[in-house]
């Protein structure tokens, strides 16, 4: 399990939502944000070794960061997390893949690929 004190990025945590008129006759994709909605985590770069354990060998090769957070039971394959960090661009990571350590829903590691 990973120190609280190294979960010092606040996110938002958000699912797939209903679809928004684009104004154009199509439709963009909406957000909906979960409850609670925003949450302290620690934002890693991946490395391999770090997907080969979350992933438990499967290679994912678009994977770009691994996350930690306490457990919440909303987030899915599909969920996506945005961080803005003071002064810089806002930040998204959609989530590609989910660890449940030892299935004790105390903590989640996910692997993310951050969407440019």
């Amino acid at each position: 399990m990973i120190a609280t004190g190294r979960r010092n990025k606040r996110v938002t945590l958000e699912n797939p939502g209903e679809g928004q008129p684009d104004g154009e006759g199509g439709w963009t994709e909406g957000w909906d944000p979960l409850d609670p909605a925003e949450m302290y985590v620690s934002i890693d770069p991946a490395t391999q070794s770090d997907l080969e354990r979350v992933t438990s060998g499967t290679v994912i090769s678009t994977a770009t960061h691994v996350i930690s957070l306490l457990y919440h039971p909303g987030v899915t394959i599909e969920s996506r997390l945005r961080y803005q960090e003071p002064g810089k661009a806002e930040r998204i990571f959609a989530v590609t893949a989910i660890r449940n350590p030892e299935e004790a829903d105390r903590e989640l590691v996910l692997v993310a690929v951050e969407q440019l």
